[in-house]
């Protein structure tokens, strides 16, 4: 069994001089109520030998409804507390949040009724600024944060 392997796409835009990232928050009801470190780049498991950056763009579609446009930046893989490695591409653009349409899943709700319900990917997606961001993501993929800041610092000192 090879190691468990996820990509993403962290959209991120610019507004008066400030970094803005979009975030997801899973659906489903053990993260109904969860906020703070629960939200996340819109990302997903994928085989390995398989192109990360495809599964990156198609995970995005999926959980957004829209499609990836723009360069894509590579960023540092990140080791998740779980073992899972996260390899993300940060990407400059900007998407409405209303409009975003996630696929669903299945999962027996309440757990052993017997009953099964449809639950979204995502329930929400929202911007927020670096700040914010760092206090509503994962806390595995916050070093992930620490890099874009650092990319799009740079970038603007070329």
């Amino acid at each position: 069994m090879g190691r468990k392997l996820s990509a993403g796409i962290l959209l991120y835009r610019i507004r008066s001089q400030a970094i803005h990232i979009l975030l997801v928050h899973p659906g489903g009801p053990f993260w109904a109520k969860k906020d703070d470190g629960a939200w996340s780049i819109p990302k997903g498991e994928y085989d390995e030998g398989a192109d990360a950056l495809e599964a990156a763009k198609r995970e995005f579609h999926e959980e957004t409804g829209c499609e990836v446009s723009g360069e894509t930046v590579p960023l540092i893989p990140v080791r998740q507390p779980s073992g899972k490695v996260i390899s993300v591409w940060a990407v400059e653009g900007d998407i409405a949040v209303p409009s975003i349409r996630s696929t669903s899943f299945r999962m027996e709700w309440p757990p052993e009724s017997g009953k099964f319900q449809e639950f979204p990917e995502v329930d929400r997606a929202e911007w927020f600024d670096l700040c914010t961001a760092h206090r509503k993501i994962l806390p595995g993929q916050r070093p992930f944060l620490a890099q874009l800041e650092q990319m799009v610092q740079n970038k603007s000192t070329e």
